[in-house]
């Protein structure tokens, strides 16, 4: 670990102004990422700007009748509170699918959003990584790449090659829901919708997201719809506790008279970020419940998925998880 600055202000415009005017400054809550990534030399930075100060630790009800997370409430307060627990469980489930109780004690909303890929030689730098070196290559795609992404992926020229996923769980959810991030920077506030705030690599895998340099994620906005009553989160990992998806689905449903009238299905483990496909989700709408529906769906949410080898079956894998997920959330499979 290199030396680095440290700096806690007060208020959010302290925060700001201290991040832009010293290069190579991040702004730090719980680290439960960061400090990680310090230790290995992944990220090197000059300061850190300690955010823990800021209000941003509350949930409270929005207009729209939904409800706004504070960027630094804990994940555990988040899954924990009353109001998700009730209103959006499959968020709930999801964030306690992840990590530990003790990371997720120390973990923060907005930091979740951050996390960097897991990928083995982003973290090993002794060997090529486009996302931590760009243009060095990707030692995936030749490699051992059993936990790495199987849709989205770059792959066409070695300087923009990338097949890292996203490690979140949280942000499957999210996705699921259509979130509304919100960010404050110099230019003052702005809303990015889910979909939007996470990158796939194209030609620039190094960029994990649309942030700009200086904004500072201060909430996640959830919609008023939170489906309460039909939804599942399902998390297929090498072990039951503290182990990153190989495969994760989160679904969530509104069925009336035995048919769908909404569908939201995001998978996580498969890609540079949370994965969606509006127009297979659109296949479920109006549809009787039904199993050979929902193998169609997996089939299309999946259209394109391609294997480098060791990760070649995450492609199957995908497709029955998300079929269980489906089915689990039309209570049609028993939820464990």
């Amino acid at each position: 670990m290199t030396n680095f600055s440290y700096f806690r202000p007060g208020d959010l415009n302290s925060a700001i102004g201290d991040l832009i005017t010293h290069e190579g400054a991040k702004f730090i809550a719980g680290g439960t990422n960061l400090l990680d990534l310090m230790k290995e030399n992944v990220e090197r930075p000059a300061r850190l700007v300690d955010i823990n100060q800021l209000s941003f630790n509350s949930i409270e009800e929005t207009e729209g009748g939904g409800l706004r997370l504070g960027a630094l409430m804990t994940n555990a307060d988040t899954a924990y509170h009353e109001n998700v627990q009730n209103r959006y469980p499959l968020l709930s489930h999801a964030i306690l699918a992840g990590a530990s109780a003790q990371l997720r004690n120390m973990a923060t909303n907005g930091g979740n959003l951050f996390q960097r890929t897991r990928c083995y030689y982003f973290y090993d730098l002794a060997t090529p990584c486009n996302k931590r070196e760009p243009g060095s290559g990707c030692g995936a795609i030749r490699g051992f790449n059993r936990i790495h992404a199987i849709l989205g992926t770059s792959d066409q020229k070695p300087e923009t090659a990338c097949i890292a996923t996203h490690p979140s769980d949280m942000c499957v959810a999210l996705a699921a829901l259509d979130a509304v991030v919100r960010v404050t920077g110099l230019a003052g506030e702005r809303t990015i919708p889910f979909a939007d705030f996470h990158r796939l690599p194209g030609d620039e895998p190094w960029r994990d997201n649309t942030i700009n340099p200086g904004e500072l994620v201060t909430a996640i906005d959830l919609p008023a719809k939170g489906f309460p009553q039909y939804y599942a989160y399902i998390k297929l990992r090498d072990r039951a506790s503290y182990a990153f998806a190989l495969v994760s689905v989160a679904v969530a449903l509104e069925i009336e008279n035995n048919r769908i009238t909404d569908a939201r299905i995001a998978l996580g483990g498969v890609a540079h970020k949370p994965w969606r496909k509006p127009d297979a989700e659109a296949m479920l709408i109006g549809q009787a419940v039904s199993v050979a529906d929902f193998q169609s769906v997996a089939e299309a949410l999946t259209e394109g998925a391609k294997g480098y080898g060791h990760n070649t079956f995450k492609i199957e894998l995908a497709k029955r998880a998300i079929v269980r997920a489906l089915q689990q959330a039309a209570k049609l499979e028993p939820t464990p």
